[in-house]
């Protein structure tokens, strides 16, 4: 039987509780955001967001390889006129490219139902186009649910320069390996994303300016580390998710503590010893050699 979140919380309050007096203050300049030169390098950007002209040619390209029937195929077209293009929002691209899917192709459309629904096609069937902008769109939606595991596989290898949106693939990347505590994986997928600082969405790069300040500070097996890895633990719960993963996870967690509890135990000891030891010292210089005879009586 999984342990009960229960006893994971009172074994981390019994140790935050012992190992508090220990534990000294985390610096202010820890948590605070770094200004753009700590963040970002002096180099060429790696990747470009198309433009929506660039977007509707690769749809139009699509659905004129589809084989689905003219009267579905015909007003998708319509829906893409080339005086509409204005470079909006990407986030308004990428659901008007998976609009357009829904309507022609209905494996998307139950897709669109269901998150759940089968996209075993993806990877065999659908063009390459089709493919990186589903699972780009899947990836997006199952991070708003707080599905980070089921969301990173589908963005880990897709290619920003490929992408119908590359700054919402690198940020919502960034966003599972964040939660998961894939520390460096993170770093690298913000930094890249920060390589368009001023040319993304201002929640992007106040977000990811956050989430790499606070991901570079954390220490492994910190309180902090296990703290968050409880959250997972009951994230994965309240999903339904008692699966291996999730008992890995909370075996994980209670090694930690058990060893962050060891720890506290031996430097308690080391102290009473350390105590003990200047004690019988001083009680051992009290019982030193009598005073001298001429010396009482002066």
């Amino acid at each position: 039987m999984a342990p009960s979140p229960l006893i994971f919380a009172a074994c981390f309050v019994a140790a935050a509780v012992a190992l508090g007096p220990m534990v000294e203050a985390a610096p202010a300049s820890a948590t605070s955001v770094p200004p753009a030169a700590d963040v970002e390098f002096a180099r060429e950007p790696s990747w470009s967001p198309p433009t929506e002209a660039d977007v509707r040619r690769r749809v139009l390209e699509w659905l004129g390889s589809s084989a689905a029937a003219a009267d579905l195929v015909g007003p998708q077209r319509d829906a893409w006129p080339e005086s509409a293009a204005t470079d909006g929002p990407a986030d308004d691209l990428l659901d008007r490219v998976m609009a357009t899917f829904a309507a022609v192709d209905p494996r998307c459309a139950a897709l669109r139902g269901d998150l759940d629904a089968d996209r075993g096609w993806l990877d065999t069937e659908a063009s390459a186009f089709q493919r990186d902008a589903v699972k780009l769109w899947l990836g997006r939606e199952l991070v708003r649910q707080d599905r980070f595991d089921d969301a990173l596989p589908l963005l880990a290898d897709l290619d920003p320069n490929a992408a119908v949106d590359p700054a919402a693939l690198l940020f919502h990347r960034a966003a599972c390996q964040h939660w998961l505590l894939a520390a460096d994986a993170a770093v690298d997928s913000l930094d890249k994303l920060l390589e368009r600082a001023g040319g993304i969405p201002v929640r992007y790069e106040r977000l990811a300016r956050l989430m790499r300040a606070d991901i570079t500070a954390l220490e492994d097996e910190s309180l902090d580390h296990i703290a968050r890895r409880m959250r997972d633990v009951t994230r994965r719960l309240d999903q339904g998710r008692a699966g291996p993963r999730t008992r890995e996870v909370q075996d994980g967690v209670i090694e930690s503590l058990d060893k962050l509890i060891a720890a506290i135990e031996k430097q308690q000891q080391d102290c009473q010893q350390q105590c003990a030891s200047g004690a019988g010292g001083s009680g051992r210089g009290g019982e030193g050699k009598p005073i001298d005879d001429s010396r009482l009586a002066d």
